[in-house]
């Protein structure tokens, strides 16, 4: 826990360490939403243990879409028109790069709260390592309302490993803590996770990572040049959003280049 408290430059008090990000989620949604009565807000298309997880604890799931006319950006006073007295857990999609300041400022306090809502905004970065962003973790004292999901899954090549980590106030790291089920982390998942956190380890997946978003700047710079691309939409961390006018095309050539 000191390791990932350190590498996440936060309190051991306000980390709680999981089977990944999807215990995380699942133990926010169990620790904050009442069977039938309390929901979650989530910003489809978007990662799908969100909707899974209250689905099964019985919430009620709101969505607000992604802008799609806008590069699927976050519809923020959408947002927070629906946040209501019985939403008690917001997914936002936030741009993990480094002009998300109008947006984290608006999602990171309380949302609605003339409404009355005590709704906890939680941000996924799972792959903020592959962005120029800061991470929002070293906020959450300004910002008690705001939870932060962290995975060792993607930048560090570590998915069969299933570490995640939910970074929080200490009161809601503390009250989770009670419910997460024992021996969260198996003996050899914390071996691996300890020997990819050594110094000289970090060093090898930054140079990875720098590789890789080198490689991005390079596809980003060619897509536009291909006839059958119509639009590059705004892009995330480690992914690029691209429109074709010929879809099945592009897949069935993608497909005869991996065999």
């Amino acid at each position: 826990m000191e390791r990932l408290a350190s590498l996440y430059e936060v309190s051991p008090e306000s980390i709680l360490v999981g089977r990944g990000s999807d215990e995380a989620i699942d133990l926010l949604v169990r620790g904050f939403c009442r069977a039938g009565q309390d929901s979650v807000v989530i910003c489809p298309p978007t990662f799908g243990m969100y909707s899974v997880a209250a689905r099964i604890q019985g919430a009620d799931v709101l969505t607000v879409p992604l802008r799609a006319d806008a590069g699927f950006a976050l519809d923020e006073q959408a947002v927070l028109d629906q946040c209501k007295r019985n939403v008690k857990l917001v997914f936002p999609l936030l741009p993990q790069q480094s002009h998300r300041e109008p947006a984290e400022r608006r999602l990171g306090a309380r949302p609605d709260t003339r409404a009355g809502s005590r709704a906890v905004v939680v941000v996924d970065e799972a792959y903020i390592e592959f962005s120029s962003a800061q991470s929002l973790a070293r906020r959450i004292t300004e910002f008690p309302h705001l939870a932060i999901l962290r995975t060792l899954s993607k930048a560090y090549a570590l998915a069969g490993a299933r570490c995640g980590t939910l970074i929080a106030d200490p009161e809601v790291i503390s009250l989770l803590r009670k419910v997460i089920p024992p021996y969260a982390i198996a003996q050899l998942s914390m071996e691996a996770v300890l020997k990819a956190l050594e110094p000289a380890q970090i060093s090898v997946s930054n140079e990875r990572l720098h590789t890789i978003q080198s490689e991005r700047q390079r596809l980003l710079a060619a897509l536009p040049t291909c006839s059958n691309i119509t639009r590059v939409c705004q892009v995330r961390p480690n992914f690029v959003l691209a429109e074709f006018a010929d879809a099945p095309l592009a897949l069935a050539r993608s497909a005869e280049r991996a065999c």
